[in-house]
């Protein structure tokens, strides 16, 4: 058995217990479940290791790589199987939305849908229902968090206004670690409850 199929050992059953129905794309069958992982799918460009079906329609794409491989390269890879989808294959959207690179050991995500898509660690795939979702509700986390809604300063302490102000810029830059430093007293209980 090779490395990769070493692997693909761990990610099948990962997938199965995210609630996917893992099958061979020669015996496919996309009413078995919401969710359902097809591996070795053909693809333009190549075979893209599994192609996952939401409600029989594609959303995303798993690139299987050996234990120890450094995943932070294959986004590039997957990145080309998203958009090498036959057009007859039914998807959601085009390109297809999620990518998942994985080791078995170790699991990286990325939404294409992001304003600045990037690749981060997860501890398991993604349920089904999930990615359904995520579909339904059009814009992404990060893609909201670009457009929030003007903060009015009634009840706000300059200073506190100033503190939110920065947050959300630094939450619509992309930036999802924020520190914010006030002094004793100036009520940074109160601008946190606001800032939520």
């Amino acid at each position: 058995m090779t490395p990769e199929q070493e692997a693909r050992i761990q990610i099948d059953r990962q997938l199965q217990l995210s609630g996917w129905a893992v099958q061979d794309y020669a015996s496919v069958n996309l009413g078995a479940s919401l969710g359902v992982a097809v591996r070795e799918f053909p693809v333009k460009g190549g075979t893209a290791d599994y192609l996952l079906f939401v409600d029989r329609a594609a959303v995303g794409v798993v690139e299987a790589k050996k234990v120890g491989a450094t995943l932070s390269g294959v986004a590039e890879q997957s990145g080309l199987y998203v958009t090498g989808l036959p057009s007859h294959i039914p998807h959601a959207q085009f390109p297809l939305p999620f990518c998942y690179e994985s080791t078995g050991i170790e699991t990286f995500f990325r939404d294409l849908r992001d304003p600045e898509p990037r690749s981060r660690r997860v501890f398991s795939f993604h349920r089904p229902e999930t990615l359904r979702d995520w579909l339904a509700q059009g814009a992404t986390l990060r893609g909201r968090l670009a457009h929030l809604p003007p903060l009015e300063k009634s009840n706000l302490r300059d200073c506190q206004f100033e503190a939110i102000t920065n947050l959300e810029q630094s939450l619509a830059a992309g930036h999802p670690r924020s520190l914010v430093q006030m002094a004793t007293g100036s009520g940074k209980t109160f601008t946190a409850v606001s800032s939520i």
